[in-house]
């Protein structure tokens, strides 16, 4: 879809308390690995249900292109990275309260300067850097939810990295009384500062991927070398780069 339309149908979940809540996610390769067929969390997440309805948005060059090569035009690359921002400038404008899950502690309260410098009009309900256990646990991961319903949060924000955000929402994202669930990974890092996006060049050029693995290879190397390229359609006609 497009721009204007994806921020509509976001912000029109969030203003009208749509059932269930709406639940929005930026398929790219590493997206695949995990939910493709023959992924690790296959079939355990990323399913509409009486409890969330996913909206899956194009971020990977690759996936961009096959769907270029499928409908025969262009469309835009929907980052939750460049979402966010018109997002809370909106959820400011109708007084929206929102909430941030994942990071720690210290990413978190830079958030929370950057946030109140930038859109100060914004309604911060809350933030909440759990730990590994919180969010593996069925049993902690219920209670966060319940915490989270308790500040009436209407848009929350799950930077939890891939695979476990999306598994978090499915399980425990109409809990928290949210109407859209945003899994956008890291961005809520790159709009707190903690972390820095690729330069719009190699944005373009769909090498974002090796800029990142540039700058966290310890962490970032498994899912660029290995998992991504297993993923990376290789069919006449279709790419072969790789994408963050």
């Amino acid at each position: 879809m497009s721009w204007n339309s994806a921020l509509e149908q976001i912000m029109d979940a969030a203003v009208t308390d749509q059932k269930p809540a709406l639940a929005v996610a930026s398929a790219n390769l590493d997206h695949l690995y995990h939910f493709g067929p023959g992924g690790a969390a296959y079939g355990r997440a990323m399913v509409d249900n009486d409890r969330v309805r996913w909206l899956n948005l194009i971020d990977g060059a690759p996936i961009a292109a096959c769907v270029r090569r499928l409908t025969g035009q262009d469309w835009p690359r929907l980052a939750g990275s460049d979402l966010l921002l018109p997002i809370l400038w909106n959820a400011a404008q109708f007084n929206l309260r929102v909430g941030f899950l994942g990071g720690t502690e210290d990413s978190l309260a830079r958030l929370r300067t950057r946030v109140a410098d930038k859109i100060p009009t914004l309604n911060l309900a809350g933030t909440w850097s759990p730990s590994r256990q919180q969010i593996t646990s069925p049993l902690q991961s219920t209670r966060l939810a319940k915490e989270i319903r308790t500040h009436d949060v209407q848009i929350l924000v799950v930077g939890l990295g891939k695979p476990r955000q999306e598994m978090w929402i499915q399980r425990n994202g109409a809990a928290t009384g949210a109407r859209v669930l945003l899994a956008f990974g890291a961005s809520a890092d790159f709009l707190a500062g903690t972390a820095n996006r690729a330069p719009v060049w190699v944005q373009s050029a769909g090498l974002e991927w090796s800029y990142r693995l540039a700058k966290e290879p310890r962490r970032l190397w498994r899912r660029y070398l290995l998992q991504g390229p297993r993923r990376t359609p290789n069919s006449a006609g279709r790419a072969r780069t790789r994408s963050a």
